[in-house]
């Protein structure tokens, strides 16, 4: 018996979303660190290291949809944690935030290899493009408070 693949809808979305962010906290919860902390670091890497701290709370803001008192709130945890330095203007990545989030990045690829084997280029780049539609249109919602 061979069964059809559900049209992709907000709830199968959700459903691999919720999936995989469950495997990837698994990982994270090994080092010790949460996924918010975990969008956190990484979004001080991809500043190269050092983000002033009102572009950093944007940038994680947007990124989770959380509020900015959340995001200060984990940028206090990882500075407890020696893992992040911070200053009222700038946040700065300290070597051993580096080392975990190098750490954790590369347990994370493997799961996300795991994950997306056997897909085609073509499969992952038509879903690529109608998730970052979907996430675009959100946003736009969102923005306009509707």
């Amino acid at each position: 018996m061979t069964t059809t693949a559900p049209r992709a809808d907000g709830r199968v979305v959700a459903l691999a979303h919720h999936a995989a962010r469950a495997r990837l906290e698994s990982v994270l919860t090994r080092h010790g660190i949460t996924f918010h902390q975990s969008v956190t670091l990484r979004a001080v890497v991809a500043a190269g290291g050092s983000a002033g701290r009102d572009a950093l709370v944007d940038d994680v803001v947007g990124s989770l949809k959380t509020e900015a008192s959340v995001v200060s709130g984990v940028i206090g945890e990882l500075t407890s944690a020696k893992l992040l330095e911070a200053d009222p203007k700038r946040v700065r990545l300290t070597d051993a935030g580096r080392e975990l989030y190098e750490a954790t990045s590369a347990e994370s690829a493997e799961v996300t290899a795991r994950l997306y084997a056997g897909f085609t280029d073509e499969e992952l780049e038509v879903t690529g493009r109608v998730l970052t539609l979907i996430t675009e249109r959100a946003n736009a919602e969102l923005a306009s408070g509707a």
